[in-house]
Protein backbone atom coordinates (compact mmCIF):
# COMPACT_ATOMS: atom_id res chain seq x y z
CA UNK A 1 0.00 0.00 0.00
CA UNK A 2 0.99 3.85 -0.57
CA UNK A 3 0.52 6.81 1.48
CA UNK A 4 0.41 10.16 0.25
CA UNK A 5 2.54 11.95 2.96
CA UNK A 6 3.55 15.72 3.50
CA UNK A 7 7.46 16.01 2.00
CA UNK A 8 8.22 19.52 2.08
CA UNK A 9 6.34 22.80 3.53
CA UNK A 10 7.45 26.35 3.95
CA UNK A 11 4.90 27.93 6.62
CA UNK A 12 4.66 31.78 6.41
CA UNK A 13 6.39 32.70 3.49
CA UNK A 14 5.60 36.23 2.92
CA UNK A 15 4.71 37.04 -1.08
CA UNK A 16 6.87 39.97 -2.15
CA UNK A 17 5.27 40.11 -5.99
CA UNK A 18 2.88 39.05 -8.46
CA UNK A 19 3.28 38.60 -11.80
CA UNK A 20 -0.21 38.56 -13.87
CA UNK A 21 2.25 38.52 -17.49
CA UNK A 22 4.43 35.49 -16.61
CA UNK A 23 4.25 31.63 -16.85
CA UNK A 24 1.91 30.43 -14.14
CA UNK A 25 4.13 28.93 -11.48
CA UNK A 26 5.10 30.47 -7.40
CA UNK A 27 9.16 31.64 -7.45
CA UNK A 28 10.69 31.03 -4.77
CA UNK A 29 14.07 31.41 -3.54
CA UNK A 30 16.45 28.64 -4.34
CA UNK A 31 17.94 28.27 -0.85
CA UNK A 32 14.55 28.29 0.80
CA UNK A 33 13.35 25.66 -1.99
CA UNK A 34 16.10 23.60 -1.60
CA UNK A 35 16.06 23.73 2.26
CA UNK A 36 12.99 21.78 2.41
CA UNK A 37 14.24 19.53 -0.85
CA UNK A 38 11.66 21.12 -3.69
CA UNK A 39 12.88 20.88 -6.83
CA UNK A 40 12.51 23.05 -9.99
CA UNK A 41 8.88 22.38 -11.37
CA UNK A 42 7.90 20.24 -8.74
CA UNK A 43 3.96 20.40 -7.72
CA UNK A 44 2.81 22.27 -4.96
CA UNK A 45 0.03 23.11 -3.33
CA UNK A 46 -0.68 26.93 -1.60
CA UNK A 47 -2.81 28.01 0.90
CA UNK A 48 -3.12 31.99 1.73
CA UNK A 49 -2.94 32.19 5.58
CA UNK A 50 -4.29 36.24 4.14
CA UNK A 51 -7.59 35.00 2.15
CA UNK A 52 -7.96 31.45 2.42
CA UNK A 53 -6.96 30.96 -1.66
CA UNK A 54 -5.21 27.49 -1.71
CA UNK A 55 -4.11 26.74 -5.02
CA UNK A 56 -1.34 24.03 -7.07
CA UNK A 57 1.11 25.35 -9.14
CA UNK A 58 4.76 24.45 -9.80
CA UNK A 59 7.83 26.09 -8.30
CA UNK A 60 10.27 27.74 -10.17
CA UNK A 61 13.84 28.69 -8.40
CA UNK A 62 14.37 32.54 -7.79
CA UNK A 63 17.78 34.06 -6.78
CA UNK A 64 19.13 32.43 -3.70
CA UNK A 65 19.52 34.62 -0.38
CA UNK A 66 16.62 37.02 -1.96
CA UNK A 67 14.12 36.17 -0.07
CA UNK A 68 11.84 36.41 -3.47
CA UNK A 69 8.20 34.70 -3.15
CA UNK A 70 6.09 35.71 -6.51
CA UNK A 71 2.86 34.85 -7.65
CA UNK A 72 3.19 34.62 -11.24
CA UNK A 73 0.45 33.93 -14.00
CA UNK A 74 -3.34 33.47 -13.10
CA UNK A 75 -1.86 33.07 -9.65
CA UNK A 76 -1.18 36.91 -9.26
CA UNK A 77 -4.91 36.80 -8.72
CA UNK A 78 -4.91 34.76 -5.73
CA UNK A 79 -2.72 36.97 -3.73
CA UNK A 80 -0.74 39.94 -3.40
CA UNK A 81 2.30 41.34 -2.05
CA UNK A 82 2.88 40.91 2.03
CA UNK A 83 0.33 38.14 2.08
CA UNK A 84 1.93 34.94 4.05
CA UNK A 85 1.89 31.41 2.38
CA UNK A 86 2.00 27.91 3.20
CA UNK A 87 3.95 26.19 0.67
CA UNK A 88 3.83 22.25 0.64
CA UNK A 89 4.43 19.04 -1.65
CA UNK A 90 3.64 15.81 -0.86
CA UNK A 91 5.03 11.85 -1.58
CA UNK A 92 3.41 8.85 -2.04
CA UNK A 93 5.58 6.25 0.05
CA UNK A 94 5.40 3.02 0.74
CA UNK A 95 4.60 1.48 4.19
CA UNK A 96 8.17 1.04 5.05
CA UNK A 97 9.10 4.01 3.84
CA UNK A 98 6.24 6.08 5.95
CA UNK A 99 7.28 4.48 9.15
CA UNK A 100 10.35 6.44 9.43
CA UNK A 101 9.25 9.13 7.37
CA UNK A 102 9.65 12.88 8.47
CA UNK A 103 8.99 15.98 6.49
CA UNK A 104 11.44 19.18 5.87
CA UNK A 105 9.47 21.83 7.66
CA UNK A 106 10.66 25.51 7.89
CA UNK A 107 8.80 28.24 9.22
CA UNK A 108 9.70 32.49 7.89
CA UNK A 109 10.03 35.36 9.56
CA UNK A 110 8.38 38.22 8.04
CA UNK A 111 11.16 38.85 5.53
CA UNK A 112 11.30 35.46 4.55
CA UNK A 113 14.52 34.60 6.34
CA UNK A 114 14.15 30.88 8.59
CA UNK A 115 12.55 31.57 11.53
CA UNK A 116 12.75 27.63 12.85
CA UNK A 117 13.29 24.52 10.99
Amino acid sequence: MMTCLLKSKIHRATVTGASVDYEGSLTIAADLAERVGLRAYERILVGNLANGERFETYVIFGEAGSGVIELNGATAHLGKPGDRLTIMSFAWLSEAESTAHAPAVIVLDEKNRIARG
